[in-house]
């Protein structure tokens, strides 16, 4: 975890694979990032032990990217209802 030229390097493992993350975030929020994807991994590798690295990735990627959808669409609901 060390800093240069303004940007934040971050060692993370996700599913069984270690990455370093170059950015602007702080090393917290690039940790609490990974480890829901590695979750999500995880779990989707318990219910289906014959998918394969890819394969789990974008189904971690499709199911995070709807429980982002949904998420927004809930909090424009509230901003909706607040008016």
């Amino acid at each position: 975890m060390e800093q240069k030229d303004g940007r934040i390097r971050t060692v993370v493992k996700i599913g069984n694979q270690t990455y370093t993350v170059v950015g602007k975030e702080p090393s917290d929020h690039v940790l609490e990032a990974s480890g829901l994807v590695d979750d999500k991994i995880k779990e989707l590798k318990n219910k289906n032990p014959y998918l394969t690295t890819t394969q789990l990735a974008v189904l971690a990627a499709l199911n995070i990217s709807n429980e982002y959808v949904a998420l927004m669409h809930r909090i424009e609901e509230e901003k909706k209802e607040e008016d």
